[in-house]
């Protein structure tokens, strides 16, 4: 993403906004038509039209000189005191927010974050917010787990260099976690989050996976009457995802590890699929 997505230069529908000229401005990723079953009933985020910006050719996406709103987008003002390469991650860590208010995290609650990627922290981030009893993040990279302590973990663990299962069993006087959210996208981190729920624990995925996902569903329903919860984009998530980084609730500095001119995109591009290299790869024009 890139600065020319945050300043408002076409009025267009933004009286209703309470928006001015020159100023910065996010949209949601989602134009809904507020006309389907789930816009009326208040899930826009799941609009049967399912117009994103830069899917499907309806609303172009940001890689241009300028980005037009269409009249039923959703826009937010971002101060300008927030950087455009800070307000790059409003996007993201407001399907982090969602992914965490799924969880309905409580406060005696032991919560598990697989996966410390752009994602994977802004949950870190979210949860940390809900104060629950302990806050633990996955990652198979430990440099990023420095990260997730930064952004306020209790506890880190490499389940490539510890038993992360019986680790948290060994936190939780054998009984497992109460909360567990995926967000790596692989397949081993679903069946690690079944086994590692204590029973009427509760699971959100919040992942994109490259090919099915096979898991023992016993465990689900017989053995631990667990609650899956699927997340999908942010509904409602953006004004809490501006504040976060207004007040600086996330080491912003250690997050985006990348920040390049626009003629580099192909580095930044190649950069994001190695992810071990990079957490969050920004284009500055």
């Amino acid at each position: 993403q890139s600065a020319p997505q945050f300043r408002l230069l076409v009025v267009g529908a933004a009286e209703k906004y309470s928006l001015q000229m020159g100023d910065h401005v996010v949209s949601e990723q989602i134009v809904p038509c507020r006309a389907c079953r789930f816009c009326l009933r208040g899930g826009y985020h799941m609009c049967v039209p399912h117009d994103i910006y830069g899917f499907h050719q309806h609303s172009q996406g940001a890689m241009a000189t300028y980005m037009k709103y269409p009249a039923n987008s959703i826009n937010h003002k971002v101060s300008k005191e927030i950087p455009a390469w800070q307000a790059a991650f409003i996007e993201p860590l407001s399907c982090s927010i969602h992914a965490v208010e799924l969880a309905n995290i409580q406060f005696n609650d032991v919560v598990v974050i697989a996966g410390c990627g752009p994602l994977g922290l802004g949950m870190v981030a979210a949860a940390r917010d809900k104060n629950p009893a302990k806050l633990i993040a996955l990652d198979m990279l430990d440099w990023k787990l420095d990260v997730a302590r930064q952004c306020g973990a209790d506890i880190v663990m490499n389940p490539s260099k510890c038993d992360a299962i019986a680790e948290i069993r060994k936190l939780t006087d054998n009984y497992g976690c109460d909360v567990y959210i995926e967000a790596t996208g692989h397949p081993s981190a679903v069946v690690q989050g079944l086994h590692m729920l204590a029973k009427l624990g509760t699971f959100v995925e919040y992942s994109v996976f490259g090919k099915e996902t096979t898991a023992d569903w016993t465990i689900i329903s017989d053995m631990k009457e667990l609650t899956i919860r699927g997340g999908h984009l942010s509904p409602n998530c953006y004004p809490k995802a501006i504040s976060m980084i207004a007040n600086n609730k996330l080491p912003m500095e250690k997050i985006v590890t990348h920040k390049l001119p626009l003629e580099e995109v192909h580095k930044g591009l190649d950069l994001v699929n190695k992810s071990s290299e990079s957490i969050k790869v920004v284009l500055i024009p």
